[in-house]
């Protein structure tokens, strides 16, 4: 008996992605497009992460950060453009319920670890701006760790939690989710259940996990700026502002995409505007953060140009 209710519940088993529509006209340049700007995703990202590992000019708490980061957006990347390029190719654009909830949590998991990393290290510029004197003191090693290891495991209750109520609908009627991913909005808009208890309980527990790291990283900066104003040279406020200008322009491409895509409204007129700016936070952001910190942060493009001078391989920047 248990079974069968269990069954009716899930009728729906499969969704349909629709993507960009792939016409077939575009489908080969959409492939390539998108498989070089995840193998340069991967690549510039893996770059970081060894720079970070292995230069010891870059064993500091913010590069520490940097690479954490570095390794989210390999994870977060994978997540979304492999099943996009097979899409593509083969234009099969389905995906199980099992297979749909399970990107979800993976895109979500990751989406806020990225909004803890990002809080976690506008404090550290924070300390590093504010408080220089006593930086070394603040940010020890063990401290460094904790933060990281609690911007990674601080999603994980939460997002399972959205993924348990998520489940409990009833997906019965049409399964066409007009998206290139299982996002939340397209998924949970598709249940032939009233969603206004779920969509309620998800909006309060995602304000309660997403709306403190962002609220840090807000108000760390509003006192690096009140810093750097009180900075009487020209030459003391650049010098300042350029150790925090790689994240500042990272924070900016992130949140400000990501804010456009939900607090749009969500009208029909709309879902291909929302579609193009999640194309910037999911696939652009992780391939664009190593080319920032490469091109504006001066160590890091330092230790980048001695590490191919070692491998014979000169690098003109």
């Amino acid at each position: 008996m248990e079974k069968t209710k269990w069954v009716n519940r899930t009728s729906t088993t499969e969704f349909i992605l629709l993507g960009f529509g792939n016409p077939q006209e575009l489908q080969i340049p959409l492939f390539v497009m998108f498989l070089l700007v995840y193998i340069v995703t991967i690549a510039g990202n893996i770059a970081i992460v060894s720079l970070v590992a292995t230069n010891r000019q870059l064993q500091t708490p913010m590069y520490f950060f940097l690479g954490n980061l570095s390794c989210l957006e390999i994870c977060y990347s994978s997540t979304i453009l492999p099943r996009m390029l097979t899409s593509v190719l083969s234009r099969d654009n389905k995906v199980t319920l099992s297979g749909c909830l399970t990107q979800l949590y993976c895109f979500g998991f990751l989406a806020t670890v990225e909004c803890y990393l990002l809080a976690v290290m506008a404090y550290d510029r924070y300390i590093a701006i504010c408080k220089p004197l006593h930086y070394i003191i603040i940010m020890k090693i063990r401290v460094t760790v904790r933060l990281a290891a609690g911007s990674w495991l601080c999603p994980i209750i939460f997002l399972a939690v959205i993924i348990v109520l998520i489940s409990g609908l009833t997906f019965c009627g049409p399964n066409e989710i007009n998206h290139f991913f299982c996002d939340l909005d397209p998924v949970v808009n598709l249940s032939c259940t009233d969603i206004k208890p779920v969509t309620l309980a998800i909006f309060i527990i995602a304000c309660i996990d997403t709306f403190p790291p962002f609220l840090l990283t807000l108000t760390s900066y509003v006192f690096i700026i009140l810093s750097i104003l009180k900075i009487p040279s020209t030459k003391g406020r650049k010098k300042a502002f350029s150790t925090c200008s790689s994240h500042l322009t990272v924070l900016s491409l992130f949140y400000g995409t990501l804010i456009m895509v939900y607090i749009l409204p969500k009208t029909n007129s709309l879902k291909d505007v929302k579609k193009i700016f999640s194309v910037f936070y999911t696939v652009l952001t992780p391939l664009a953060n190593p080319i920032i910190y490469t091109l504006r942060n001066k160590e890091v493009k330092d230790s980048l140009v001695k590490a191919f001078d070692k491998v014979n391989m000169p690098l003109g920047i």
